[in-house]
């Protein structure tokens, strides 16, 4: 594996050009203040569907059409597959997860091996309505449960990994929850692993529509939850 950067950011991206065009100054400005060496990876759909790699042009970051198909699950293999980091962020490009608060997360990653911005420990909150947070945190306590997960927030994709950790993986989940997948690998493969989560607030994507559709969520969850747990 070889290693150009500090850190790789994989922003998975689906029409999210006006929320990138915000959201890509603050992201440099908030990694120029670490004094690292670092890459931003933008995935964006097989076809471009937006301005989106305009933008990433004019922020002069990585821009990568996923493949083979436009799944999240496509995006996040595509986005490993191509980081060249020691460390991997995952990161929403809707406006959703705060740049500012990545400087936390990777001083708490020199001493951890995975960093997980929580909405779920003390402090953390969700600018969601009640009814999603009550799915959520319902989703969160199964999956830590019946995976035997050591954290409460398993579910919010922001979070840092070491490369060494991710790059070797099967990941065959095509949805959000290959979120959950990636973490429940990783961790079954380390006996030894130093999960951190700090208080984070998740908030509500700036423009456009919520790429999740409700009752596919559901469905898909319940199955990627028996699947990793007896099948893998």
């Amino acid at each position: 594996m070889l290693i150009k950067y500090d850190l790789s950011v994989v922003m998975p991206s689906y029409k999210e050009a006006d929320n990138l065009s915000i959201l890509l100054p603050r992201l440099i400005s908030s990694l120029n203040g670490l004094d690292i060496t670092y890459e931003i990876i933008v995935v964006d759909t097989v076809k471009p569907m937006d301005s989106t790699q305009s933008v990433c042009e004019l922020m002069s970051v990585t821009y990568l059409p996923r493949v083979p198909d436009n799944s999240f699950g496509s995006a996040v293999r595509t986005g490993i597959a191509h980081s060249s980091g020691g460390k991997i962020l995952f990161m929403d490009s809707d406006g959703s997860h705060t740049p500012e608060f990545i400087p936390a997360m990777y001083e708490r990653a020199k001493t951890s091996d995975i960093v997980i911005a929580s909405r779920y420990v003390e402090t953390g909150k969700t600018d969601n309505p009640w009814h999603l947070v009550v799915m959520s945190r319902l989703l969160n306590v199964i999956f830590s449960m019946i995976l035997g997960l050591p954290c409460k927030d398993v579910s919010n994709s922001l979070k840092i990994y070491k490369a060494s950790d991710v790059k070797n993986l099967a990941l065959r989940c095509n949805n959000f929850d290959i979120v959950e997948e990636l973490l429940y690998k990783v961790y079954r493969g380390r006996s030894d692993l130093i999960i951190s989560e700090i208080p984070f607030f998740f908030k509500k994507r700036v423009f456009g529509e919520t790429k999740r559709n409700l009752v596919m969520f559901m469905l898909t969850y319940f199955f990627t939850i028996i699947k990793l747990r007896f099948f893998v």
